[in-house]
């Protein structure tokens, strides 16, 4: 008797939870798209093009995955992952993620995921964007694809924290692969792109105090130029240039085109230099050579020159002789 009365006690307790129980379906708290719009940080302009962004609610922060327009053959898509890592209770419902500082161990590692099959060397060179200094690492695959995997953490100095501020920090990671860019332009990415997403109040700002101004400002021998106009020296080109897209060309026949052959031009006969000679039965032989300047043209009388030969009838005889001579 004793054990119905349990089975009895357990059934009504079951209806009455039935009876309460508004059987709405939840979902449970994971990974879920947002809008371009809501990514929490944006490439410069030029691209690369936001594809789609998977936003993962943390307790004491928000990641995002920000998938990027990829043209290139090495497996993976192109990606700027953030973390904000504020304080905690900001998210009820799901796990903190702990502060984890960056180690070259899990640098790494995730270049190993992100960027399969390329072997990467990281760069030793110390450089700095508009959020403080970052680091970087460059590939180029099998198929000649480059590749940089970039990473950077935003958090303010030590003496900060001391005031009891400034808690806050970011961690950015990016991975670009691209057929056709070279390093230089895929790192120019690392210089363009920018951080919209905040804290709610000053004591998470990961930036720190805003920096002073600089001493230079009204100061003799110290000239400032525009940013237009090419004045600004090592400047780092912000852009990106995807690679086109494959076009079959038609193909075409060769023609072959007979070879013009040079016209034969007859020699043209050049004057003589000098005066002209003429021939001794040439009738023009006593003819003057007049000026072209000799205003009338003056006409002579030819006759023959040389000894004349009188008759054999006028020798001998004194009367015929007179007679020839006239």
């Amino acid at each position: 008797m004793h054990f119905l009365k349990t089975i009895s006690v357990v059934a009504v307790a079951a209806i009455m939870a039935g009876c309460t129980s508004t059987g709405g379906v939840r979902q449970p708290a994971g990974p879920e798209t947002v809008e371009p719009e809501k990514a929490l940080v944006l490439p410069p302009p030029g691209g690369p093009s936001i594809v789609s962004v998977v936003e993962r609610k943390r307790g004491n922060g928000v990641e995002q995955t920000i998938s990027l327009f990829t043209s290139s053959t090495v497996q993976g898509q192109n990606f700027l992952k953030v973390q904000f890592l504020g304080a905690s209770g900001a998210n009820p419902g799901v796990g903190n993620d702990s502060y984890r500082m960056i180690r070259e161990g899990d640098i790494a590692r995730e270049m190993v995921r992100s960027v399969p099959g390329v072997p990467m060397a990281t760069s030793a060179t110390f450089l700095q964007n508009s959020y403080g200094p970052f680091g970087y690492a460059s590939g180029r695959s099998r198929a000649g694809d480059t590749c940089v995997y970039a990473w950077q953490q935003i958090r303010s100095s030590q003496s900060a924290h001391t005031q009891a501020r400034n808690f806050g920090m970011i961690q950015i990671r990016l991975r670009l692969c691209d057929a056709r860019a070279p390093e230089r332009q895929l790192l120019g990415i690392v210089y363009g792109y920018t951080v919209i997403g905040t804290f709610d109040g000053d004591v998470w700002n990961p930036y720190g105090p805003p920096p002073p101004a600089s001493p230079a400002l009204g100061q003799t021998g110290a000239p400032i130029y525009p940013d237009e106009g090419g004045y600004r020296a090592n400047t780092m080109p912000i852009g990106y240039e995807p690679a086109p897209a494959m076009m079959r060309q038609p193909r075409t026949t060769a023609v072959r085109r007979a070879k013009p052959q040079a016209a034969t031009v007859a020699p043209v006969s050049q004057p003589p230099v000098g005066p002209r000679v003429p021939l001794p039965n040439d009738d023009t032989q006593t003819n003057a050579i007049q000026p072209s300047a000799a205003p009338a043209t003056i006409q002579q009388t030819a006759r023959p020159i040389g000894v004349t030969v009188p008759s054999p009838d006028c020798i001998g005889d004194a009367a015929m002789t007179a007679a020839c001579r006239k």
